[in-house]
C-alpha cells in the first residue's frame, strides 16, 4: 500500500478477506447487524440506528462512537449507500458525497461456503486523520501508513469473529 497524501485526490484504501463454512444468509445475519460491529472492534464502541431504522437499507443512517488513544474520541453518522441482502453492505461515513472513509463487505458463495471480504478507503472527506497530518506535515507518510496498519488489523480481527460467529 502506498499512501499519496492527505491533499493527494487518490484515496488509500485497504481489502482483508476469508472464506467461511457457512451460507452467505448465515454470514449476512452477521455482517448486517450493526449492533454487532462494537463486539468485534477494539476502537468503536456503540452503533445506534437513526431515524427509526432498525436495520440496513439504501439511505439508512446509524451513528457510530468510536475511541482511539492516538486520535481521539467522537461519534460518526454513516449512511448505507449500498445494500443487496446476503452479497453487499456499504456506508458512507459523514457526508456521502465526500465521505471520510467508506465501508464495504462483500459476500460470495464459494467452495460450499461464504468468501467474506472488507474493504476500507479513506477519503475524499477529511477525517481525524487529516487533522493527526496537519499538526505534524512532515510525518504524513508515516502517520498515514500507521493508520492504515491499524484498519488492516483491525478489519482482519473482525472478520476472524465472524466467521467464529457464523460456524459456530
Amino acid at each position: 500500500m502506498e499512501w499519496t497524501g492527505a491533499r493527494n485526490p487518490d484515496k488509500p484504501n485497504v481489502e482483508v478477506r476469508t472464506w467461511i463454512d457457512a451460507p452467505p444468509q448465515r454470514v449476512w445475519e452477521i455482517v448486517s447487524d450493526v449492533d454487532l460491529m462494537p463486539t468485534m472492534s477494539s476502537e468503536l464502541r456503540s452503533v445506534e440506528w437513526l431515524d427509526g431504522a432498525r436495520g440496513p437499507s439504501v439511505g439508512a443512517r446509524f451513528i457510530g462512537h468510536s475511541k482511539h488513544e492516538a486520535l481521539r474520541e467522537g461519534s460518526t453518522t454513516s449512511h448505507v449507500i449500498e445494500c443487496e441482502a446476503q452479497r453487499l453492505l456499504a456506508w458512507a461515513v459523514e457526508d456521502p458525497d465526500n465521505p471520510t472513509s467508506i465501508w464495504r463487505s462483500r459476500l460470495e458463495p464459494k467452495h460450499g461456503g461464504t468468501e467474506l471480504s472488507q474493504w476500507m478507503q479513506m477519503g475524499p472527506g477529511r477525517s481525524g486523520l487529516s487533522f493527526a497530518i496537519d499538526r505534524m506535515p512532515d510525518k504524513e507518510q508515516k502517520i498515514a501508513f500507521v493508520r492504515m496498519r491499524e484498519f488492516e488489523q483491525n478489519m482482519t480481527e473482525t472478520l476472524a469473529h465472524i466467521k467464529t460467529l457464523a460456524a459456530g
